[in-house]
């Protein structure tokens, strides 16, 4: 594909992350591709980066494709701390299993992973949480925990990634999105829901208050966009969940997040159609991950519906498209069907990753669409 290529080598890309984030970048466009399991999966594999990024640093590979990151990597600026007699070890089971165990006054939980030859994520075998005395631990440990600040963390990694995007974090899910993903998993969370719901309920009252004091943190903090990393997915996530649970913690979230001058979205992928509806009135700023068809359930029509003039799309490309399975003119097409029906509230990315299988290349003619669309703006 024709088109220029910034060097955006000298530009600073984190004051324009947060321009076009706080409606101050007189409509230009940032691409902020995130390319974590392209990169993982073939370093796990052992394979060859293509030229020219192997050997390579993550910032370094960023740099040589011209576009902005967004850089979760600040994450660890922020640290949890537990509550007294809280506990924390690990028991190695075999050579791929392992026991982790936190001890608690109230009682004791145990998770149990396993690493496999195909990840290098270990899977869940046992969840940490299976019944109502489990839950009492975690509502223990989420009314005991507090959370610090580390400034060293923070300035290593700016110096890291420099001006490739704007200091940015994502917070622990929230209540029901906690029980599927962190704690208990999908079937043994429904279960729980309705088998003892005081009890659950009870656990998310206690984790919004710990959120809270993890807030009152983020908002004395330099880091002003804030994500809620909660994988949202309709499949499992029902309308009626989010607007008994999640909607309220959103709107009370986003309340103190916003008193403290930060942007704030939230990850939804996977298929969104049946939520698309909250998208306004749950507080949020914009909504990361979104994924249109051909990948996922939802039309770029009917996302625009959705989000209105008001909430930001986070990203909006659908991942496949940068295989070889789909022609680079789709990729392109919807390129400029997102600028064009997003521009005002775009912060452009694939929904969710580029993938193992994806040509990296294809990087870059987004990128050449995006370059040649801020020139067009003739910006003084």
């Amino acid at each position: 594909m024709k088109g220029r290529i910034t060097d955006h080598k000298n530009r600073n890309l984190a004051k324009l992350h947060e321009d076009v984030a706080f409606g101050r970048a007189n409509g230009e466009i940032i691409w902020q591709p995130r390319i974590q399991c392209w990169l993982t999966d073939k370093q796990f594999a052992g394979e060859k980066l293509p030229e020219p990024y192997e050997g390579k640093t993550k910032p370094e590979i960023y740099r040589e494709l011209g576009c902005s990151a967004r850089v979760y990597e600040y994450n660890e600026s922020f640290y949890p701390i537990d509550g007294p007699g809280i506990k924390r070890y690990e028991n190695k089971l075999s050579e791929t299993r392992t026991e982790h165990v936190i001890d608690t006054p109230v009682g004791k939980v145990t998770l149990v992973t396993e690493k496999t030859p195909s990840s290098p994520h270990a899977i869940t075998k046992k969840w940490w949480a299976e019944n109502k005395e489990d839950i009492k631990v975690f509502t223990y440990i989420a009314e005991n925990g507090d959370w610090g600040w580390n400034e060293d963390y923070f300035q290593k990694t700016k110096k890291e990634w420099g001006n490739l995007g704007a200091p940015t974090i994502f917070m622990p899910r929230v209540n029901v999105q906690n029980l599927y993903i962190d704690i208990m998993g999908v079937e043994k969370a429904v279960y729980a829901l309705m088998d003892y719901e005081a009890d659950i309920e009870r656990y998310f009252k206690a984790l919004d208050e710990y959120h809270s004091r993890m807030i009152k943190c983020i908002n004395k903090s330099p880091i002003n966009i804030i994500n809620f990393g909660d994988n949202l997915h309709c499949g499992t996530l029902p309308p009626y969940y989010f607007e008994k649970y999640v909607q309220p913690s959103y709107l009370e979230r986003c309340k103190q997040l916003h008193e403290g001058g930060k942007f704030v979205y939230s990850h939804w992928d996977g298929d969104t159609k049946a939520l698309l509806q909250f998208a306004k009135t749950c507080g949020l700023d914009g909504i990361e991950a979104i994924t249109p068809k051909p990948q996922g359930d939802v039309t770029l029509e009917e996302v625009k519906e959705a989000l209105g003039d008001d909430i930001y799309l986070v990203d909006g490309i659908a991942a496949v498209l940068f295989d070889e399975i789909y022609h680079e003119e789709e990729l392109i097409k919807q390129t400029e069907d997102l600028i064009r029906m997003f521009k005002d509230k775009l912060i452009l990315g694939i929904s969710d990753e580029i993938s193992s299988t994806g040509d990296i290349e294809r990087v870059k003619t987004v990128g050449r669409i995006v370059d040649d669309y801020n020139a067009s703006l003739n910006i003084k």
